[in-house]
């Protein structure tokens, strides 16, 4: 029972933290529970895209005056309107989690399919060169300004179909969006901003998909709700920081540093067994 609570707590504080940076939380909570807990990689999955629901209570407690703002202007929304300054945000939230939707259920559907066939240190390895690829991903787009102060059409498709794709273990959905977004000519602010709202209701559906499919696994009932509590208390304590030094700090050696690790432990396991 102990042990159990320790590992709702761990797990809760891990996603509180790492949904926000540009490493995959996904990914980095899989790899902990195959590896610590000795947790299969296809019911990890399902777990850590659980505790996504935490975090996304925690964007919307931290953006609920932004998120009210939005929700204000949909009396006045018309299509020929549709990304004009006031009401930009909004649609592009919409049109992004549309996107994601079809983009992210195939590929969860894929996903666990192929999930299924790995065993031990390939999936370790697979998991650590994905997050390699995040790295290189942020590295190149850290130098680019934003001029950009409105998102638009092309930006909504592109962000949630990259969103959607985020449901593979090792690729950081807020560093590939918020990358996106860079690439686009969206500054930092904005981007993480954009980003971390658009996370709301991709989390909340990533969350969710477990329960319709059979129910919380791994841990229970009570268990996943001390992970759920601890991610959302975490996930509101840490944003806010983030924010603040979102252009100072080189995230992308943190994933190609946790990549490379990753990469030399699965090896190594898939040698030894």
């Amino acid at each position: 029972m102990q042990e159990s609570v320790v590992l709702a707590v761990v797990i809760g504080i891990l996603q509180g933290i790492f949904e926000w940076l540009p490493i995959s939380s996904e990914g980095n909570i899989t790899l902990f529970l195959n590896l610590v807990a000795n947790i299969e990689p296809a019911v990890a999955i399902q777990l850590s895209l659980f505790l996504h629901a935490g975090t996304a209570l925690s964007a919307l407690a931290y953006y609920r005056e932004e998120v009210a703002a939005l929700v204000r202007t949909l009396p006045s929304w018309r299509p020929e309107r549709a990304f004009d300054r006031e009401r930009s945000e909004l649609t592009f939230l919409v049109v992004a989690t549309f996107m994601t939707g079809i983009v992210g259920i195939p590929s969860l559907v894929l996903l666990e399919q192929f999930v299924s066939e790995l065993a031990g240190g390939v999936f370790v390895a697979l998991i650590g060169g994905l997050l390699i690829v995040t790295g290189i991903i942020q590295r190149g787009v850290e130098e680019r300004g934003g001029r950009r102060d409105t998102p638009d059409l092309v930006d909504a498709v592109l962000v949630g179909g990259l969103q959607g794709l985020a449901v593979l273990p090792g690729i950081s959905r807020s560093g590939t969006t918020a990358s996106a977004l860079l690439l686009r000519g969206h500054d930092g602010p904005s981007s993480f901003q954009l980003s971390f709202l658009l996370s709301i209701p991709a989390a909340i559906g990533g969350g969710l998909l477990p329960l319709l499919d059979g129910g919380i696994p791994a841990i229970s009932p009570s268990m996943a709700a001390i992970a759920l509590a601890t991610s959302a208390v975490v996930g509101y304590l840490t944003i806010d920081a983030l924010m603040r030094v979102v252009e100072r700090v080189a995230f992308w050696g943190v994933c190609v540093g946790l990549g490379s690790l990753a990469v030399l432990g699965g090896v190594l396991v898939y040698v030894a067994f």
